[in-house]
């Protein structure tokens, strides 16, 4: 892993995602993925996947494997079911946040059909999630899997730690993963509310929904993000009902 270099603000804009769209998903990526390379743009500090996915229902991802990888997803709409070959099941709807850790190896699936697990009635609704992927302090471990629902009054108090390795957050998020030099920050913001962007090395600051001002950078719309190398504790703002996904990173890839 390696430590920040130069000073950077790197904005990129909603529409300039990679994307891929077949017939029951609506996928955007934030950094190399699938069948789109760029080797100029395979990662940000310890981030390496930030896909924004729309499934239709009764659709989804069917089973298929990971290896060595933090996985948060956090659903923005709908609900998204998720099970493993490790015997972990759970319907992912927006508040709660889920990690798998992949480790050693698994299997598993995500599917917007709740209704086959019991959970509401049949619906014609799309989930939206957002789902991220980050390094493991060291490979080969157990895989596992957590979730935890958080309060969208929590949400609304400014940055919350939904995800995190690191000692200084460990009491405070939901959710533990096996890097202990990343946090996954969340806010729930409205018109005037203000945040600031954490003190680390990189940070990545995605806008999930709504339009944000961040000091330095101007205005962010919906699935806008900037990369920040160097630079901390900029204001955000809020100019709507705005959502943000903040992961604070001391350490980067090598």
């Amino acid at each position: 892993m390696t430590n920040a270099a130069h000073p950077a603000v790197d904005v990129r804009r909603a529409e300039d995602r990679f994307k891929t769209e077949i017939s029951w998903l609506d996928s955007k990526h934030s950094f190399s993925f699938g069948h789109h390379h760029d080797p100029a743009n395979t990662h940000h500090g310890l981030l390496l996947v930030n896909n924004d996915d729309i499934v239709l229902p009764g659709t989804g991802f069917d089973t298929h494997p990971h290896r060595d990888m933090e996985i948060v997803t956090w659903v923005l709409q709908g609900s998204l079911v998720h099970q493993d070959s490790e015997g972990n099941t759970g319907v992912i709807y927006p508040g709660l946040a889920q990690r798998m850790s992949a480790g050693t190896g698994i299997l598993h699936s995500e599917k917007n059909d709740a209704w086959r697990q019991g959970v509401g009635d049949v619906h014609e609704e799309p989930v939206r999630f957002i789902q991220m992927w980050v390094l493991p302090d060291e490979r080969g471990i157990d895989p596992g899997y957590e979730q935890l629902e958080i309060s969208d009054d929590r949400l609304r108090e400014g940055l919350v730690p939904v995800a995190t390795g690191m000692d200084r957050h460990v009491d405070e998020a939901a959710i533990r993963i096996k890097n202990r030099f990343a946090t996954l920050h969340a806010a729930r913001m409205e018109a005037g509310d203000l945040v600031s962007v954490p003190e680390a090395p990189f940070n990545h600051v995605f806008v999930a929904r709504g339009d944000i001002d961040l000091e330095g950078a101007g205005r962010l719309a919906e699935g806008d993000a900037v990369r920040l190398t160097g630079v901390d504790g900029q204001r955000i703002t809020a100019h709507d009902d705005a959502e943000i996904l903040i992961w604070e990173m001391h350490a980067g890839a090598a």
